[in-house]
């Protein structure tokens, strides 16, 4: 050891070792605690601040957390409004199960806590107890501070080592003893059984998987700039909750959003010291909390009665609410980042270290993984969903990173703890559960994989649909998978169509505009050299980069918009659209904005008024309706593509440009052009009544080819007439675009272009 520096950071893991404190910074200790007020013993369950009455009638609140390890918890109260306030500490003396307890006489609703918990500090073990920082209630229900704690860097003492110690290779192993309480957000105690928890008159629309329209947007991007929400609501959720929101999303016809993350999330320091923040916001910090930022109506437990009033607005039109939930990770990053609630609760309890303990597994990319096999780490994880289910409202969630949570001990495990507690549980068991099926470890790509109850994004769709347009597959038998439903991926174990959530857009990556103008990312806006954000777009920007004045690839690229919607809502499976793409809202060629707060990002509602752009989301709105008028575009089983009938009729074909059935030949020869029948003579399932199911028939003829193409449209049995439909070579859509056509007759297919026919 040549540093004294060094030396310092061994004496103090030493003196961890031995059982005394470890070093402080410059020497300076945390003052002594303020007089403490008493508590009453309480109860360990449920966990969390509840407010209730106790013993002789005493209203109070009862503190309950789990500590395992910890030599003591202190509960701190905070009077006064912002990031400050006078705090009070209470020591909670009952230890039932792991779990610290406590019932304080006269702590009620809008109450500020945290904690304080005491132990070891020993990074080299993975023991990182630091009494010296407030800790955020993994169970508080409301967050207060995320507006007053607005700050534009991350401060030191929200650390639990002293981040900026001159040998950094071990300066997670020195422990910094300022207190973090004036620069940490605080739990709020929520009362419980007011006007907003009364849902006796609510009605879940309970969409039914094959029937759902999905529709991903993020709270404050959506209602940011939309005109006719009152200024004060905007980014909010009472401003989603407004009625000019609402009608947006009834009039496309989607049956259920799906919000990015609205559990409490942290800015990262690296983001801060940018001057940007965390927009998309996966980077959780309260499970429990609806995000505080998001609020119009105030941040000490306000929003939970208005996040309620919001999934309430949106039952009322027949729209489910999708929680776009973060479990893998949270906000405290690796052994370099800060302390805000769990690394200080029980490090080596809630996360999953390396072998050597002191630092951390990473299946995220994000620093940290929650170490799921845990009993009470699944206890908070189902806790919290049963608590958004019940209580809040919502009907489904889509796991960010879900191959993290069906870790076992190392690799992914289709039978994991995880994934067995979510098929048992009444009350999960019974919504929407939709897995990114992948993360950032070794084996973590998981399409295809996740048990019955669960449906997947389909990357492959994505990925296929993208090629497919871009001309770029060499042939087309991924494309005949990924329209009809993927059962190459997801016919087993009694899963259906539907098992397929397909997208060609998602929240990160190009929006569908971006995707036919960009074929290089542009993310210079966050600071990180463009480095940040896939290479891997499968664009094509219809001839040059970026915005033009060419009106010859401006309309081209309009055309490939409408091919690629018209592609997604006529696929078997889940669309899942994005917010804006049925406006043509561009990013500028970002395709990673999770740090753009602003117009970048924002939807742009002035393009629902642009003559250029309209007329696209009217199509998008009438394909939605399509779909819901017919089954056969919505299937509850897989195709069989045998004849049910002596005619030779199949429930699905595939057609050559000259109208022969598709050989093994062809599925193997490069082709621009696929033609896909879809009987509706031959729909599995009865309907509500018992009666058979019966529909129309139609022929859709795809061509991604530059050049028109002559196509023989096939005769009986298939059909005796052709309609069509849609034509998406037109701008406007007419109710009949195209016109009637008889069976044999060839018509040409535009260049680019999708063709619906019903058959006659």
């Amino acid at each position: 050891m040549s540093s004294a520096a060094e030396q310092e950071a061994v004496a103090g893991k030493q003196a961890a070792e031995d059982g005394h404190p470890a070093v402080a910074v410059n020497g300076a200790r945390r003052a002594a605690s303020p007089p403490a007020v008493p508590a009453w013993p309480g109860t360990p369950v449920p966990l969390g601040a509840r407010f209730r009455t106790g013993p002789d009638q005493v209203a109070g609140t009862n503190f309950a957390l789990w500590a395992g390890g910890a030599e003591a918890v202190e509960l701190c109260l905070f009077d006064g409004p912002g990031p400050g306030g006078r705090e009070s500490r209470v020591r909670l003396t009952e230890l039932t199960h792991e779990i610290w307890h406590g019932f304080v006489p006269g702590v009620g609703p809008g109450q500020r806590y945290g904690f304080r918990v005491h132990g070891r500090w020993d990074p080299w073990t993975g023991a990182r107890w630091n009494p010296a920082k407030l800790l955020l209630d993994p169970y508080a229900r409301a967050v207060d501070g995320a507006k007053g704690n607005d700050y534009s860097v991350l401060p030191a003492e929200v650390y639990g080592h002293v981040r900026d110690w001159p040998q950094q290779h071990v300066a997670d192993t020195v422990r910094d003893d300022r207190d973090s309480a004036p620069y940490v957000p605080k739990g709020v105690v929520v009362h419980d059984g007011g006007p907003d928890d009364e849902w006796t008159y609510d009605r879940r629309p309970k969409t039914p998987w094959a029937d759902s329209v999905i529709y991903e947007l993020h709270v404050r991007g959506f209602t940011k700039l939309h005109p006719g929400i009152p200024e004060e609501l905007r980014g909010t959720y009472a401003g989603l909750a407004h009625p000019a929101a609402i009608e947006h999303l009834t009039r496309l016809g989607v049956t259920a959003v799906e919000l990015l993350p609205v559990h409490q999330f942290a800015h990262e320091s690296h983001l801060l010291d940018r001057g940007l923040k965390n927009y998309w916001g996966y980077n959780s910090i309260g499970y429990f909390a609806p995000h505080a930022a998001y609020a119009a109506s105030g941040t000490t437990g306000q929003q939970v009665g208005e996040f309620k009033r919001m999934v309430r607005a949106l039952h009322e039109a027949g729209i489910e609410v999708i929680l776009d939930v973060v479990y893998n990770h949270t906000a405290e990053a690796g052994e370099l980042g800060p302390m805000l609630s769990l690394k200080g609760i029980d490090n080596r309890g809630y996360y999953r270290l390396q072998p050597d303990a002191r630092r951390y597994a990473d299946y995220t990319g994000c620093g940290n993984t929650l170490h799921v096999v845990q009993p009470h780490v699944l206890r908070l994880i189902t806790d919290s969903l049963r608590y958004w289910v019940t209580e809040m409202g919502v009907d489904g969630f889509r796991f960010d990173l879900a191959a993290a949570l069906a870790r076992s001990m190392h690799d992914v495990d289709m039978l994991s703890p995880f994934l067995a507690v979510i098929a048992q549980d009444p009350v999960l068991r019974r919504v929407k559960l939709i897995a990114e099926p992948w993360d950032v470890g070794s084996g973590g790509y998981q399409v295809g994989a996740f048990p019955p109850l669960w449906t997947e994004w389909n990357d492959r769709y994505r990925n296929a649909v993208r090629d497919f347009w871009r001309h770029a597959l060499p042939d087309v038998r991924e494309m005949g998978y990924r329209l009809s439903g993927s059962s190459d991926l997801y016919a087993w174990g009694g899963r259906r169509p539907y098992a397929s959530v397909n997208f060609v857009t998602a929240h990160d990556g190009f929006t569908l505009r971006d995707m036919v103008s960009y074929e290089r990312k542009h993310n210079e806006a966050n600071g990180e050299g463009n480095r940040d954000g896939t290479d891997d777009n499968r664009s094509w920007n219809c001839g040059a980069e970026g915005e033009t004045d060419n009106e010859d690839i401006r309309a081209l690229r309009r055309r490939q918009l409408r091919n690629l919607l018209t592609t997604l809502l006529l696929s078997t499976g889940v669309p899942m659209l994005v917010a804006g793409d049925e406006l043509g809202r561009t990013q500028r060629g970002s395709n990673n904005a999770y740090c753009q707060d602003n117009e970048i990002s924002w939807v742009d509602w002035s393009l629902l008024d642009d003559p250029q752009w309209r007329p696209l989301f009217e199509l998008t709105s009438r394909l939605i309706a399509l779909r819901h008028r017919h089954p056969v575009l919505r299937r509850r089983a897989f195709f069989s593509g045998r004849a049910h009938s002596a005619d030779g009729l199949r429930d699905l074909a595939w057609f050559t440009a000259r109208g022969t059935e598709m050989t093994e030949r062809d599925w193997y020869a490069p082709a621009a052009t696929l033609g896909m029948y879809l009987s509706g003579r031959d729909i599995p399932g009865r309907d509500e009544r018992g009666a058979p199911i019966v529909d129309d028939s139609f022929l859709a003829v795809l061509h991604a080819g530059d050049r028109p193409v002559s196509f023989a449209l096939p005769g009986p049995p298939w059909a005796e007439r052709y309609e069509v439909v849609v034509d998406t070579s037109r701008e406007q859509q007419a109710d009949a675009p195209g016109g009637t056509h008889p069976a044999g007759a060839e018509i040409t297919v535009p260049a680019r272009a999708v063709l619906l026919l019903k058959v006659g």
